[in-house]
């Protein structure tokens, strides 16, 4: 496990993030990549923080963790870039998407936020 994952998100709980991302991305507002998910965070519009572990180099994203911890964002993870830009709808892989509005996918992330909570211990 590389240094700014926090915890390792079972691989149920990945399939629940990634179906809650297309849903936002459908319904909703969403930014991809790392610049704009810390400027999203940073101006507090963000809701929702994931993160791809296969990130390299580790500075493009370390940051993000510690960052939307201070506004009162959850972060979690997925296994690869890949994975985290085909639940957003692009070919290539993306290091972080950030929901800025739920849309649909509401209850879905409120469920996944919990579940977090518990293992972000």
């Amino acid at each position: 496990m590389v240094s700014y994952v926090k915890y390792e998100t079972p691989k149920e709980l990945v399939g629940n993030i990634l179906e809650a991302l297309a849903s936002a991305k459908n319904s909703g507002k969403i930014k991809k990549g790392a610049n704009e998910t810390t400027k999203a965070i940073e101006k507090s519009m963000t809701k929702f923080v994931v993160i791809a572990e296969d990130v390299s180099p580790l500075e493009v994203v370390v940051h993000l963790p510690d960052l939307a911890a201070s506004k009162n964002v959850t972060c979690c993870y997925v296994p690869t870039k890949k994975e985290l830009g085909a639940a957003v709808g692009i070919a290539v892989g993306t290091t972080s998407v950030a929901i800025i509005q739920e849309g649909n996918a509401s209850e879905m992330i409120r469920d996944i936020v919990e579940k977090v909570k518990g293992l972000n211990k």
